[in-house]
């Protein structure tokens, strides 16, 4: 199994969960972070670290939510492997629980 990052990562983009990948499955989009299914290894280390509760194992994924199941694995095909923390994107708090980010992802 794998774990997905859903839709609160959009425009906040919070790394403290790629900072406990072991594997370094985590890629960077312009506002987006996702995991590669081929390389997750389901630790959960990530689970935790994440300020913004926008990461989920793979079957615990909200319903809402499942097209991130796809995504995930699509863009983490084309986007490069982000290995170390970096600062979140200046107005990550604003955007933190929004609902409907899903139109603003930048691929």
């Amino acid at each position: 199994m794998t774990h997905v990052v859903t839709e609160n990562c959009i425009n906040c983009k919070h790394t403290d969960c790629v900072e406990v990948c072991p594997v370094d499955c985590f890629h960077e989009g312009p506002n987006f972070l996702v995991i590669d299914p081929d390389e997750c290894i389901d630790c959960t280390l990530c689970v935790d670290e994440c300020p913004v509760d926008a990461i989920y194992a793979e079957g615990d994924v909200p319903a809402e939510q499942s097209v991130f199941v796809t995504i995930n694995a699509e863009l983490a095909r084309q986007w490069p492997v982000i290995t170390t923390k970096v600062a979140a994107l200046d107005d990550a708090a604003a955007w933190d629980g929004k609902p409907g980010k899903r139109g603003l992802l930048i691929r």
